[in-house]
């Protein structure tokens, strides 16, 4: 059973859900899987307009479940195993978002932690409630951000915020991912207020909407892949440690 939900609705946008309420969203090897699959089937999705990021029930995502992770110790292995994109599975289920030509938001709200963090960082546009709880927590579990944040969080908030929200794993509200560059704006509702969004811009003419993505994204800045080996390096130093507290 796939914990990734998706479907196209009329306006042809898509929305893709974490549905594994009962753990608060938290990711599974195979939900990395299934989430880059779902970015890589939506790129050949005909007339497709934008993507909805979003959680079912009480979070959007409450970061990677290691204790899962660890029954799975060749899964892991295989896992951090770079493809020839220069993402492994754990980077590519993020990154993969800022593939699609059309524009993603993610609409965040309960728990936003770790890999889930790291995942709505993958959108290129964030929507939170203002209570949310955000947290870059991967270093009090002895790790680093290896899911494509490091790339990530310091071209949204700058080098120093990025290294003080990572370097403390301190936990923010969503008025503050707000005032950090993390999210765009905070909402009551930040479903509904992606789904206002996301028929706007599919009202638009849609080559000029994937062109105007396409050249911000390539004019943005320079040099994932390195950072993506740098991530993979450090953190296959820390996962046997962090494995056994």
């Amino acid at each position: 059973m796939s914990h990734i939900a998706c479907t196209v609705d009329d306006d042809a946008v898509a929305h893709v859900r974490l549905d594994r309420p009962a753990k608060l969203n938290a990711l599974t090897l195979d939900m990395l899987r299934d989430l880059a699959a779902t970015a890589r089937r939506l790129r050949r999705e005909p007339g497709l307009r934008a993507v909805i990021l979003a959680g079912e029930g009480r979070s959007f995502g409450a970061g990677l479940d290691l204790a899962a992770a660890a029954r799975n110790p060749a899964g892991i292995a295989r896992a951090f195993v770079p493809t020839w994109r220069g993402t492994n599975r754990f980077q590519e289920a993020c990154w993969a978002w800022r593939r699609l030509p059309v524009p993603v938001i993610a609409a965040v709200h309960g728990h936003v932690l770790g890999g889930a963090l790291q995942l709505a960082l993958g959108a290129d546009l964030r929507i939170t409630t203002p209570d949310a709880r955000w947290c870059v927590m991967e270093v009090a579990r002895g790790l680093v951000p290896d899911m494509s944040g490091i790339q990530a969080l310091s071209e949204l908030t700058g080098l120093e915020t990025a290294k003080r929200l990572t370097l403390t794993a301190e936990e923010f509200s969503g008025t503050e991912a707000v005032a950090y560059g993390l999210a765009g704006m905070a909402a009551n509702d930040p479903l509904e207020e992606a789904r206002t969004l996301a028929a706007g811009i599919a009202g638009r003419r849609p080559e000029a909407v994937r062109g105007a993505k396409r050249l911000l994204d390539r004019t943005w800045h320079r040099g994932p892949r390195r950072t993506f080996a740098a991530e993979r390096r450090a953190q296959l130093r820390l996962l046997p440690g962090a494995m056994r507290r």
